[in-house]
């Protein structure tokens, strides 16, 4: 299996807790116990699974814990995400390669399927309304598009000053968008594969407990030539990553039997199911 360099080539090691201290303006120190550049614990359940649909390998890489990762996945292939561990959050973006400016909406997404969750058969959608990719396969429940991405802003907002030194997607995303000219304009509300965001009757949401489990996967198939940025999410101060940041696997296949794309005028059958 062909790696890029953020695989991970050591032996998994227990991460010894550590007690971080961070300043305040009375002078006095806030402790974290925190870990920074937290990796996977000693014995860990890895099943690092293959991809959802057959066809030609095109690309087969390891995102390490806490890593960003991106490539173009060219029309008609099929993009597989490997929850190596399980319940790790996987941030992801998506542009037009051609044309960046056009990116992953979220609002024209829900609002074409009328529906708040992603699915298989859920069209990921554009600022322009077209399909930039297809959810073809799917191994837990639903996907989340709603969640957001974490940050040093929002870490400090939500935890405390802290946590003011933790890296999150944001700074994942900024560093691994710069790669492709893209910068801080260019970021926009995201998809989190893996990440459990329910929401509830009365409208409210939670990041909670994990359905995912290891191996557990998603396909996406690319009805253009798109642009994937993903951040392996770096958050340990809540459980979306179940406080064990584990790898991914990103397999892109040239399926063997294409399937058709959804016009951008209609909506699949299953986004007209709610």
């Amino acid at each position: 299996m062909a790696t890029s360099q953020t695989e991970d080539t050591a032996p998994a090691e227990v991460i010894e807790t550590v007690v971080n201290t961070c300043p305040t303006t009375s002078g006095g120190t806030i402790a974290s116990t925190v870990p920074v550049g937290a990796v996977y614990a000693e014995g860990s359940a890895l099943d690092w699974g293959a991809s959802l649909v057959g066809g030609t390998v095109v690309l087969d890489e390891k995102v390490a814990p806490n890593a960003p990762w991106s490539a173009v996945v060219k029309q008609g292939h099929v993009l597989t995400i490997v929850d190596v561990g399980g319940n790790q959050s996987a941030d992801c973006l998506l542009y037009d390669a051609t044309d960046p400016e056009e990116r992953y909406s979220v609002p024209d997404t829900l609002a074409w399927q009328g529906n708040a969750y992603v699915r298989t058969g859920t069209v990921l959608r554009s600022n322009e309304g077209r399909p930039l990719m297809t959810v073809v396969a799917n191994e837990i429940d639903r996907q989340d598009t709603i969640g957001g991405a974490c940050g040093k802003e929002s870490n400090t907002l939500r935890y405390g000053h802290h946590v003011m030194f933790h890296h999150g997607c944001r700074e994942n995303f900024l560093a691994e968008a710069s790669r492709h000219g893209l910068g801080v304009r260019d970021l926009v509300s995201n998809l989190n594969w893996f990440m459990n965001v329910p929401v509830e009757a009365d409208g409210a949401l939670g990041i909670v407990d994990g359905m995912s489990a290891p191996g557990r996967r998603v396909a996406v198939r690319a009805e253009t030539d798109v642009l994937v940025l993903v951040s392996n999410c770096p958050q340990m101060n809540n459980p979306c990553n179940d406080f064990n940041p584990t790898p991914l696997r990103m397999i892109v296949v040239a399926p063997s039997s294409p399937a058709t794309s959804p016009d951008a005028n209609s909506q699949s059958s299953s986004e007209d199911a709610a």
